[in-house]
């Protein structure tokens, strides 16, 4: 099993099935995930907004915290060369987007009982759903930072191009880490509550509110370890530091973010057949 993880093979037969998932249903998707953004706020006077709202909101808490409180100053430098402000949200808007992934995903199976028995419904879609949905968190919140740094710092970088890139590799680690949450949440309902005791912490555990040089020598492998700091990091080259300073964080980036996908989707498809009976 570990090494059909790693197995090339394994996992472009899983990327292909997966595109030849997906291609057909794409309007399907699309229906869903719009209905997922705007339906939950049906009735309520901000509406959809609030999808945007409740990230913004935390988002200007951390910059209050960390940019004016402990009012930390960067910038300027070959090493720091933008401010602190632009190095907080070119590593906090990613964490965001993937945190409101998971946060939803990991209840797409046991919350949609209905659509799962109904042997016809293609119940993949259910977490791919979550994961389009949370995007929107990305473009506003990434759109915002770039218009902060052009107008503040009068700067625009070559390394902004890839973000395409960047945000395709961030999405298939997003709908494998998806595809697991879920499927895992059907036989293990605590799941959920580890996911949410996740997502408060993991913020202190990947450079985005400190640079690693801060952290004592003694907690680095802590940050080493994080899977997420390596997304966090391949962000900050192109958003902040303006060319590729961690150029090993981008290997481990796409690598793990490959296997999450591929692994997570086979693992959904394996299990798949007796989530009628758990639900």
């Amino acid at each position: 099993m570990f090494l059909r993880i790693f197995n090339p093979v394994t996992n472009y037969r899983a990327l292909k099935e997966a595109w030849v998932f997906m291609r057909p249903h794409a309007r399907l998707i699309y229906e869903m995930s719009k209905e997922n953004i705007f339906g939950r706020y049906k009735g309520q006077f901000l509406g959809g907004f609030w999808v945007i709202l409740h990230p913004l909101a935390i988002t200007l808490l951390y910059l209050f915290l960390f940019g004016i409180v402990f009012a930390q100053r960067i910038g300027g430098t070959r090493e720091l060369p933008l401010d602190y402000t632009t190095y907080i949200l070119s590593g906090l808007i990613p964490w965001l987007t993937f945190q409101m992934a998971m946060s939803t995903s990991v209840t797409a199976v046991i919350a949609n009982a209905s659509l799962v028995k109904q042997f016809i419904f293609p119940i993949e879609i259910l977490p791919i759903r979550d994961v389009a949905s949370s995007l929107v968190i990305w473009f506003t919140g990434i759109l915002a930072t770039l218009i902060y740094v052009a107008a503040s710092q009068h700067v625009f970088m070559a390394t902004w191009a890839l973000l395409p890139l960047v945000l395709l590799v961030q999405i298939l680690a997003m709908l494998g880490v998806a595809f697991i949450l879920s499927a895992v949440a059907v036989f293990f309902k605590d799941i959920k509550d580890f996911v949410q005791l996740f997502s408060l912490v993991a913020i202190f555990l990947m450079p985005v509110v400190f640079l690693p040089g801060w952290v004592p020598e003694i907690f680095r492998p802590i940050i080493w370890a994080n899977p997420f700091t390596y997304m966090t990091w391949v962000y900050q080259d192109v958003i902040y530091f303006g060319r590729i300073a961690h150029p090993w964080a981008w290997v481990i980036f796409f690598a793990w973010s490959i296997l999450a996908f591929t692994g997570g989707y086979r693992l959904f498809k394996r299990t798949k057949p007796m989530f009628g009976s758990l639900v």
